[in-house]
């Protein structure tokens, strides 16, 4: 059973997105799809002061058994990297929710929030 912490909102693609106290938006990929995909062995982060937009690909996790694009959940500007993952793509797999988080965006558009999954509708699309 995946870990789905409930003050997040997921993607279908299972990306997840954390409303800092400053505003900004932190991704990270789920507990969900870093099991899906194995020990993670590669990371390749946006760089700070890239401006992506919703649904963009932005970041790539390579694991032993394939390579996943991550989609951006919301539109911004990356303010901030996990430069850990550089040295230690495993913290994603040990810690997808805090130490794996992935990069950080100033938001555009606080309403794109709103089309995400709260995660009781992410658990449930899960048993689907």
């Amino acid at each position: 059973m995946s870990n789905i912490p409930s003050h997040l909102k997921y993607t279908e693609s299972h990306e997840w997105v954390s409303v800092e106290d400053n505003g900004n938006a932190r991704i990270g990929i789920s507990d969900h799809a870093q099991e899906a995909l194995g020990d993670l062995v590669f990371v390749e982060l946006p760089v700070v002061g890239d401006e992506i937009s919703q649904g963009d690909p932005c970041a790539v996790v390579e694991s032993v058994k394939a390579a996943s694009d991550i989609f951006a959940p919301v539109s911004g500007r990356v303010v901030a990297i996990n430069e850990d993952l550089e040295t230690d793509p495993a913290l994603i797999n040990a810690d997808p929710y805090d130490d794996g988080w992935l990069f950080e965006l100033e938001l555009i558009d606080t309403e794109e929030l709103d089309g995400l999954k709260d995660a009781e509708v992410y658990e449930a699309s899960l048993a689907d």
